[in-house]
Parts: C-alpha cells; sequence; structure tokens
C-alpha cells in the first residue's frame, strides 16, 4: 500500500478496505437482521460505512479489527429502524376508499378565538411572556432582555401561565392539547 498523505486520503482507502473485507458478510448479516430486506440492508450498510469514515481515526484506521464495531453499528441501525416500523405501520389503504376532507379553516379559526380569549383570565405579566414565548417566538433569554428580568423569572412566569392557562381552557370545557406540557 503507497504511503496516504492526507487524512482523508487514508480515511478512503480505511473505507475501500471495509468493504473489501466485510462488505459482503456485513450485507448479508444486515439483510438477515432486516428480515430479507436487501434493499434496506444496503442503506444500512452504507450508513455504517459513513459512521465508520466519520470514526475511522478512532478506530485505528484498521479494517482488519472493525467488524466487531461495524456489526454492533449495523445491528443499532436496524434496531433503529425495526422501532420505526413501529412507529409508522405500514397503510394498506386503497386511495379509492379514503374519504380525504378538505381543509376547513373555521376549527382553527374558533381554536385560536378560544386560546385569545383564555389568555385574557392570565395576569398581565403571565400574559407578556407567553405572547413573547408563543407569539413573538423568542427565547427565554430574549424574552428576559426584552422585559428587564431574569431567565429564571421568565422560565417560572412561563411555567405557572401555561398551568393557568390549561386550566381556564379546561373549565371553558376545551381539549388539553391546546397548550403546551
Amino acid at each position: 500500500m503507497p504511503l496516504l498523505t492526507t487524512t482523508d486520503e487514508r480515511r478512503d482507502q480505511f473505507i475501500r478496505d471495509v468493504y473489501e473485507q466485510h462488505g459482503g458478510l456485513t450485507l448479508r448479516y444486515a439483510a438477515r437482521l432486516l428480515g430479507g430486506d436487501w434493499h434496506r440492508a444496503e442503506d444500512v450498510l452504507q450508513e455504517a460505512a459513513l459512521r465508520a469514515w466519520k470514526h475511522a481515526t478512532a478506530l485505528g484506521l484498521n479494517a482488519s479489527e472493525v467488524r466487531p464495531w461495524l456489526w454492533t453499528t449495523v445491528r443499532n441501525l436496524t434496531i433503529d429502524h425495526h422501532r420505526g416500523e413501529k412507529r409508522r405501520p405500514a397503510d394498506c389503504t386503497e386511495l379509492g376508499t379514503l374519504d380525504l376532507p378538505v381543509p376547513d379553516p373555521t376549527d382553527r379559526l374558533l381554536r385560536g378565538r378560544l386560546v385569545l380569549d383564555a389568555l385574557s383570565d392570565l395576569t398581565d405579566q403571565q400574559r407578556q411572556v407567553i405572547y413573547l414565548l408563543y407569539y413573538g417566538q423568542f427565547n427565554t433569554a430574549q424574552a428576559a432582555e426584552h422585559l428587564g428580568i431574569p431567565v429564571g423569572t421568565v422560565k417560572s412566569r412561563s411555567y405557572y401561565a401555561l398551568r393557568a392557562l390549561r386550566r381556564t381552557l379546561e373549565v371553558r370545557g376545551a381539549v388539553g392539547d391546546l397548550v403546551p406540557g
């Protein structure tokens, strides 16, 4: 092997060696973990190779000793894939049987009006913090600077303001998902 001059060249050679020494076996291992899905297995192998390239110097640039790390990475990637599948099960509904609703802004407008009315029940300090954080999209530091108060005070006021807003909406019979947790 010729003397390589840059770190990127050494990494590139490392990945070529990884593919040459472990690519086939790792691909079969990934496919087995993915229930025979070879296309997804190729994606997992590429992601593992990319991670190996990024961590090449930490792995010692020695392709012959990287298999345990590579297979652990492939295993973790397939576990992530399976978890994602559980969260997003495949939908096999035919398009002809779907009843696709037309977007109706009425519900959004009514919810917005309900929240605005509920905001009037808060103290001025709580309302200011809510307006800055959620409507003005300030972060806590920016809101603190704008109001001339410590960041901790902004956090405390927003916590109690959201609790009060949630209680007000519950009293009015609104769904609790209108106010962030």
